[in-house]
């Protein structure tokens, strides 16, 4: 017998508090490489639409 999942409850809790100033700096870093990693993302998605 299948089980069905009909709800899904997800809790994160998210601290961007910096705890040192090189902290701080790797944390700015981190959020730079993140946000390239996604630009590079939607460039793909967007060409591979153009392809249709």
């Amino acid at each position: 017998m299948p089980v069905e999942i009909k709800e899904l409850i997800v809790k994160i809790t998210v601290s961007d508090k910096p705890q040192s100033s090189s902290s701080e700096t790797n944390s700015q870093e981190g959020k730079e490489v993140i946000i390239a990693a996604c630009v590079e993302q939607v460039l793909e998605i967007l060409s591979k639409k153009q392809e249709r």
